[in-house]
C-alpha cells in the first residue's frame, strides 16, 4: 500500500505541475482540454520564421508576424478567442491530425501531398525563392548552383524547387537557422530560402548575400491548414475573401514585407564575425528557460527515483508476474529511443484517449519513464550490494519486511549509488533540450527563438550552452557536498 501511495503521490505531483506551468508558458495551449471556452481556436505553429510568425523575445516576448496577425484578424471577425501552441515544424501535421490544434499558419505551401492528410485554405500569399551563399560565392542562378552542396527547409516550398535540380547534393534540415549555420562552416555551398527570411539572416551576417530568382506562378502558395472535413475552412476562407477585398490583407503584408528587396539582395557585408552585443537584449528571456529547464529535471527525477524504486522492488519480489512486469518495462523504455517515447505519449494520448495531454506533462512522464527503468537497474543493484547479514539480522529481530526495505536496507542502498543518481539528473539536465520538439518553453527552446528572433545562427546556442554547463557543475557540487555529508555520517 505504501509504495502505491508513493507512486499516486508522484503521478499528482507531476500532473499538478505540469498543469500549472504548462497554462503559464507561451505555446501550451490545447484545443481540448476540457476547461477551454467553446469559443476559443487554437493555431498550431513553428515560431522559428520571421517575419511569418517568431517570438519578440527581446520585448513583450508575445508571437509576432505576418501570419499571426493574419490569424488574430481572422479569429477576431468570426469571432473566436485565439491561443497559440509553438511546435516545431515538422510536429504540425501531427497536430491537426491528432486535433491538438484546430488550424496550423506557418509558412506552409499548400503541396498535393499534404493535401492528402489535410485539407487548405485559399492562398494568402506567394513568395519568392532566393540564393543564399557566402559573399565571395555570390551565385547568381540555379545553374551556377550544379554540382555544388546545397540545403533547404525540410517540407518548404525550397525543397520543391532543390528536388528539381539536377547534379547537385541536397541536405535537408529543419530550421533556416541550421542552413545559414551550414552556409558559415563551408558544409554546404548555398540554400535556397524565401526571400523575407534570407533578407533578414544576411542583415545579421554580413559575409552572406542573397540572389532573387524568377517568381514561378505555378508553384504553391502559402495557406491555412485544417483536419480533414473541417468547417472551419469555408469560414476562414470567408474571411480571407473579405480581407483581400476591402485591402486588410495587402495592408498586412506591407507590414511585414519591405520594398526593397531586390536592393537589399545586392548588398553585402565583411567576414565572418560574433555578434555578442545583439545577445544582451536577449539575456533576460533565456534565463527564464533555465526554470523552466530545473523544474522539468526536478519532478522527472523525483517521479523516475519513485517509480525505479517500486520496479526495483518488483524485481526482487517473490512474485512472478510482478519480476516480469518489471523485466519487460524495462526493456521496452531502454529498448527504445527517449525521443519516440516523447512523441508517442504527447501525440498519442489525444487519439487514443481523448485527453489533450499538456506539453510539460507528458515531457515529465516521457522522461520519468524512461529514467524508472534505468534506475530500476541502479537501486536494484544498490540492495543487492548491501551486506545480507542486515536482512538476516532484522528478520531475526522480528522486524517487518516493509519496515526492514524502507528503514535500513534503501538508505544504504541510496548512499551506495549517490554517483550514479546525481549522474542520471545530469542526463536529465542535458536532455530536457529534447522537449522543445513539442514545444516547451525550455532553454534550448528559447535559444532557438532567440536565432529566429536575432538571424544569428551561433551566438545563442553559444550562450545555451554555457549556461547548460553552469546548470551542470552547481548540480555536481551540490551532490559532492551531500556525499561527503553522508560519509561523516557513517
Amino acid at each position: 500500500m505504501k509504495r502505491i501511495n508513493l507512486l499516486a503521490a508522484a503521478l499528482c505531483l507531476l500532473l499538478t505541475v505540469g498543469l500549472l506551468v504548462g497554462s503559464l508558458l507561451p505555446g501550451q495551449a490545447s484545443a481540448a482540454d476540457g476547461a477551454a471556452p467553446e469559443k476559443t481556436i487554437v493555431m498550431g505553429t513553428s515560431p522559428d520564421y520571421p517575419p511569418y510568425e517568431n517570438v519578440d523575445a527581446a520585448g513583450s516576448g508575445d508571437y509576432v508576424g505576418l501570419d499571426i496577425d493574419i490569424a488574430r484578424h481572422i479569429a477576431d471577425r468570426l469571432g473566436y478567442k485565439l491561443e497559440i501552441s509553438a511546435l516545431d515544424f515538422n510536429g504540425l501535421i501531427a497536430a491537426l491530425q491528432s486535433h491538438r490544434v484546430d488550424f496550423v499558419m506557418s509558412a506552409m505551401s499548400a503541396t498535393e501531398e499534404r493535401r492528402k492528410s489535410v485539407d487548405f485554405s485559399d492562398y494568402y500569399y506567394f513568395a519568392r525563392s532566393t540564393i543564399v551563399s557566402k559573399k565571395e560565392n555570390g551565385f547568381a542562378s540555379l545553374e551556377e548552383l550544379k554540382g555544388k552542396r546545397i540545403g533547404v527547409q525540410l517540407g518548404s516550398t525550397q525543397e520543391a524547387v532543390a528536388s528539381g535540380m539536377k547534379d547537385v547534393e541536397i541536405k535537408k534540415l529543419n530550421k533556416i537557422s541550421d542552413l545559414i549555420q551550414e552556409i558559415k562552416t563551408n558544409r554546404i555551398d548555398a540554400a535556397i530560402i524565401e526571400d523575407a527570411v534570407a533578407m533578414g539572416y544576411t542583415d545579421a551576417n554580413p559575409d552572406l548575400n542573397f540572389t532573387m530568382l524568377e517568381a514561378d506562378s505555378s508553384s504553391d502558395g502559402y495557406a491555412i491548414a485544417f483536419p480533414k472535413g473541417s468547417p472551419l475552412t469555408a469560414q476562414f476562407n470567408e474571411a480571407l475573401k473579405e480581407m483581400k477585398a476591402d485591402g486588410t490583407l495587402q495592408k498586412l503584408v506591407d507590414k511585414w514585407f519591405p520594398e526593397d528587396r531586390e536592393a537589399k539582395s545586392k548588398e553585402g557585408g565583411g567576414g565572418f564575425r560574433l555578434n555578442f552585443a545583439k545577445m544582451e537584449k536577449y539575456i533576460g528571456y533565456l534565463l527564464r528557460g533555465v526554470y523552466v529547464t530545473l523544474l522539468f529535471t526536478l519532478v522527472s527525477a523525483l517521479f523516475g527515483f519513485i517509480w525505479g524504486g517500486i520496479l526495483s522492488l518488483f524485481k526482487l519480489s517473490r512474485f512472478v508476474l510482478l519480476r516480469g512486469f518489471a523485466t519487460v518495462y524495462t526493456s521496452i523504455f531502454r529498448g527504445t529511443p527517449l525521443l519516440l517515447q516523447l512523441m508517442m505519449i504527447y501525440y498519442a494520448v489525444p487519439q487514443l484517449f481523448g485527453y489533450n495531454i499538456p506539453a510539460l506533462l507528458a515531457a515529465g512522464l516521457a522522461f520519468g519513464l524512461n529514467s524508472a527503468a534505468y534506475l530500476s537497474e541502479t537501486i536494484r543493484g544498490g540492495i543487492l550490494a548491501v551486506d545480507k547479514g542486515q536482512r538476516e539480522a532484522s528478520l531475526a529481530l522480528g522486524i517487518p519486511y516493509k519496515t526492514m526495505m524502507i528503514s535500513i536496507i534503501l538508505p544504504q542502498a541510496v548512499k551506495n549509488i549517490l554517483p550514479a543518481l546525481v549522474n542520471e539528473c545530469v542526463a536529465l539536465v542535458k536532455e530536457s533540450s529534447l522537449v522543445s520538439v513539442i514545444g516547451v518553453a525550455d532553454l534550448m527552446r528559447r535559444a532557438s527563438v532567440v536565432q529566429a528572433d536575432s538571424f544569428l545562427a551561433f551566438e545563442p546556442l553559444l550562450i545555451a550552452g554555457a549556461i547548460y554547463y553552469v546548470l551542470v557543475l552547481v548540480l555536481t557540487s551540490l551532490a559532492r557536498l551531500l556525499e561527503r555529508r553522508l560519509r561523516r555520517s557513517d
